[in-house]
């Protein structure tokens, strides 16, 4: 793969025209292969969107099933279905969470419903080196399973990685906070011709850590780590994010600025702000240095159930999750972080479920409308 042009800064001034569906269709993402029919609603349920590092990788979830594309191949015979056993499926149930490790392109986490915790090591989709940790159209005919796995015992609501690359926290309908370290065995990473499907096959042995903080009231939606990995922020029930500090996991201080629970929270690349997104439908930006609210952005009517900053830290997006109450609410929302204004209102068929910005490009993948996944901004050319 060609190394990425150097990136440019996108200027407030020109990021309309960037976005201009007139200059640059959508890529859309369609796993039927099948056109759009005109004035269709009707959209897959993707629960979760993740990049890999590098940006060569874009996965989601529909139900209980991975893909893996490339982003610049729209085309699903260059897809990689991640399969567990004999069966169709990554998991036995719904998947909630699905997230690349920050530090190693090719290793994908999973987890929901069934309350299995899965590794995967991928390559780009229908690259030349096959596949290792899952199967696909696009991987050579070789198929295999998953890399990893861990059993939480119950229903995982999310998991997020560290900023090292080789450890993660999941979290429990019941607020069973776990930490994952994921250490790679010394096992080829590319599978040998006419190889038996497991002997070539790296595993990843996940030791466990209980990291439950002290039970407060409330529960939590979600935990993130800070860009530095000595924190973590965690949108609660109750409201407030909880700022713990790792992995001590012991109470630091309370962000509160949302009239009911939060369920969203990110740190920008810069380490300058921290959006928090809740049930108000409002977004609130917070300032490192003052630990006061910057900008508070109005998003819709609904909730707030999904955040993502661009990797200059300088424009924000948000998706509002599978909710009954942005039915009738359309349009991908571009905030320019340093202002709070919104720069950018894209037209889309239904609301935004889901988001997230291209690690190195000013580029956002979102899911909710029909289809399935789609990118815009455009992967090549002009402005990163």
């Amino acid at each position: 793969m060609a190394p990425p042009p150097p990136r440019r800064n996108l200027r407030k001034d020109v990021v309309a025209s960037h976005f201009d569906y007139k200059k640059a269709k959508p890529i859309v993402l369609n796993e039927t292969g099948r056109p759009i029919p005109t004035n269709s609603t009707m959209a897959p349920n993707i629960r979760s969107i993740s990049w890999s590092p590098t940006g060569a990788m874009v996965a989601h979830n529909i139900h209980n099933n991975i893909r893996v594309w490339n982003p610049e191949r729209a085309d699903v015979k260059a897809t990689t279905a991640l399969q567990d056993g004999p069966k169709p499926g990554a998991h036995g149930n719904t998947i909630e969470k699905l997230a690349f490790s920050p530090r190693m392109e090719s290793l994908l986490a999973s987890t929901g419903q069934d309350g299995l915790v899965k590794f995967w090591d991928v390559r780009v989709p229908g690259g030349s080196t096959g596949l290792v940790g899952g199967s696909g159209y696009g991987a050579k005919g070789h198929t295999q399973g998953k890399s990893g796995e861990y059993k939480t015992g119950e229903q995982t609501l999310f998991l997020t990685w560290h900023p090292n690359g080789t450890e993660l926290l999941v979290g429990t309908r019941n607020d069973v906070i776990t930490a994952l370290d994921v250490r790679k065995a010394d096992t080829p990473m590319v599978l040998e011709p006419n190889a038996p499907p497991a002997s070539n096959l790296p595993k990843y042995d996940a030791t466990a850590t209980d990291r439950s903080p002290t039970k407060d009231k409330g529960a939590f939606y979600q935990m993130v780590f800070t860009n530095t990995g000595n924190h973590i922020l965690a949108a609660t029930t109750e409201g407030p994010v909880k700022v713990l500090s790792y992995p001590s996991m012991q109470p630091v201080h309370n962000l509160v600025a949302h009239s009911g629970s939060t369920y969203s929270v990110q740190q920008s690349p810069t380490g300058n702000h921290i959006a928090v997104g809740g049930t108000d439908g409002l977004i609130t930006l917070w300032n490192t240095d003052t630990w006061l609210v910057d900008h508070t952005l109005k998003e819709a009517a609904g909730a707030v159930r999904d955040l993502s900053f661009s990797y200059d830290g300088a424009y924000l997006t948000a998706g509002g999750g599978p909710d009954p109450m942005k039915d009738n609410e359309r349009g991908l929302s571009i905030w320019h972080v340093e202002t709070g204004e919104e720069v950018v209102k894209l037209e889309t068929t239904n609301a935004v479920t889901w988001v997230a910005w291209h690690p190195l490009r000013h580029a956002v993948a979102y899911s909710g409308d029909p289809g399935g996944l789609k990118i815009v901004g455009g992967l090549s050319g002009g402005y990163s």
